[in-house]
């Protein structure tokens, strides 16, 4: 009885600091760009260069994220379609926790968000 308390007690300590992450993307230009590393993807707030649109990315995790983990998780899918940036980042809580009723009352109760973003090349 004892060691399968422990063992189960074990288990919820090794898990309970556990973060999940569903990245997903789509992809919206027939080119091909070659893929690079995500530390040559930069972050662009506003774009005031020639780029072409090549795909959106969808970071889904919990809301107590840090930003600078979203960001590199965007910047390594970014790298993988070949682009050269992301940009447009914006943020909204998702589920189920939307429609209840009493928002006011539990409006920092969302438990998970999705961060997207826009991914870019520059013409070579």
């Amino acid at each position: 009885m004892i060691k399968k308390f422990l063992i189960i007690l074990c288990a919820v300590l090794l898990t309970s600091s556990c973060s999940l992450y569903r990245v997903n993307f789509e992809e919206v230009t027939d080119n091909y760009y070659t893929p690079k590393t995500p530390e040559e993807v930069q972050v662009v707030e506003q774009l005031t260069q020639p780029h072409e649109i090549i795909g959106y990315i969808t970071v889904n995790t919990e809301r107590n994220q840090e930003m600078e983990d979203i960001l590199y998780r965007m910047k390594t899918e970014a790298a993988k379609l070949g682009g050269d940036a992301i940009t447009n980042i914006q943020t909204n809580a998702s589920g189920s926790w939307k429609k209840i009723p009493a928002q006011k009352f539990i409006g920092n109760a969302y438990v998970r968000a999705n961060y997207s973003a826009t991914v870019v090349a520059f013409p070579q």
